[in-house]
């Protein structure tokens, strides 16, 4: 169960990777993939892949239309990849949908979870969950409550240590797991030297909550006061969910800044052309829900990344083995000093890009679907015995 393409919601290019290298797994036969409905037309084909649309985000109804799916698949198992705006930018549905994995499995079907985040590690007023502090309290609140939930599941896999031992000491949870990230294809090294052309600053991301692009938007105009006119400033993304208009809005307060581009939503075949082309990444976040797909990305094609200096997020990209050039959220000036470090220092440029490159494509995506298919063999061993 996952959002997939060409659908934009949330996991979607984790959804697709996923899917494509368990279809290809020798224990395999048939992947089922209960995907979202959306505006931009049915999933995208795959072979030894059949495809049930069976959720639709913000709908109320997904709890029911997803287990109503699974009886009538009976499929084997089912895997869930999920976080914790999977279903709705609205409280009431994104809450009952995340209750679907515990619902498959009192139906007696083995289910595993995928969770990329965790409730208690989301700043819920800076993510837009919440509008005071009171309600802060209550969502967070909730979150534990739905974590418990989906840890009703057989297993929950976790892609961050310090989230599994978390869980295991909060929850008492004994289900919980470590699932590598998993780089999302088996690629070549790429070219670790800057592009021909204008050297180009790249931001990648839902925007508008947590991730906004006013600050770097400010420190890229201070480079280029301060004599970066070959710089350029790329945007890719959408807005979040919960911040409709918002790059628009951005969009039409810099009208006169020279470089600034917007590209909309990036299909997966234009993936590698956006970040091949980046000198660097740069994250202007002002917290974190977890692990970061954009930043595994960005490895993948051996960029150097600029990352906030937020809570446990540094300790959090080093477990992984990623690394970067440190700012302090919501400060332009420093943003601006961290993006020169990178862009002016060819050599700690390149050894940025090679130790992300080494952190992102260490454990491949078959490698942990693999692992998942192990799992799940072994709760249906259990069963049959």
């Amino acid at each position: 169960m996952t959002a997939f393409p060409p659908g934009k919601n949330s996991l979607n290019e984790y959804g697709f990777h996923f899917v494509s290298h368990l279809s290809r797994h020798e224990s395999v036969g048939e992947v089922i993939v209960f995907a979202d409905e959306t505006p931009e037309g049915p999933p995208a084909p795959l072979p030894g892949v059949t495809a049930v649309v069976s959720w639709r985000f913000n709908a109320m109804s997904n709890l029911f239309r997803l287990c109503r799916a699974v009886r009538r698949e009976k499929p084997d198992a089912v895997l869930f990849n999920l976080q914790f705006a999977t279903f709705a930018d609205t409280k009431v549905a994104g809450g009952l949908g995340l209750l679907a994995p515990a619902l498959t499995r009192l139906l007696r079907t083995p289910t595993g979870v995928i969770l990329h985040n965790l409730a208690d590690n989301v700043d819920m007023q800076d993510a837009g969950f919440a509008g005071s502090a009171v309600m802060a309290r209550v969502m967070k609140l909730a979150g534990r409550a739905l974590t418990r939930a989906l840890l009703l599941a057989n297993y929950v896999a976790l892609t961050i240590p310090r989230y599994v031992e978390f869980v295991r000491s909060s929850y008492k949870a004994r289900n919980v797991l470590l699932s590598p990230h998993g780089s999302f294809e088996e690629i070549a090294v790429p070219s670790f030297a800057v592009p021909d052309g204008p050297r180009t600053i790249l931001a990648f991301g839902k925007w508008g909550t947590y991730k906004t692009v006013d600050v770097l938007i400010d420190a890229y105009r201070m480079l280029r006061e301060r004599g970066g006119d070959d710089l350029r400033l790329v945007i890719a993304g959408t807005d979040s969910p919960n911040a409709k208009g918002y790059l628009a809005s951005v969009a039409e307060a810099n009208p006169d800044l020279e470089g600034l581009e917007f590209t909309g939503y990036v299909a997966e075949e234009d993936v590698a052309r956006i970040f091949g082309g980046a000198a660097v990444v740069a994250f202007p976040y002002t917290s974190t829900t977890g692990s970061s797909g954009v930043l595994h990305q960005a490895g993948e094609y051996g960029r150097a990344a600029v990352l906030p200096r937020i809570g446990d997020l540094v300790d959090i990209i080093e477990e992984e083995g990623f690394a970067g050039e440190y700012f302090e959220p919501g400060d332009p000036e420093s943003l601006a000093a961290a993006l020169s470090s990178v862009l002016d220092d060819e050599s700690r440029r390149d050894a940025l890009g090679r130790q992300n490159f080494a952190a992102a494509t260490g454990i491949p995506m078959s490698e942990v679907v693999h692992w998942h298919v192990i799992h799940l063999q072994r709760i249906l061993a259990r069963r049959s015995s």
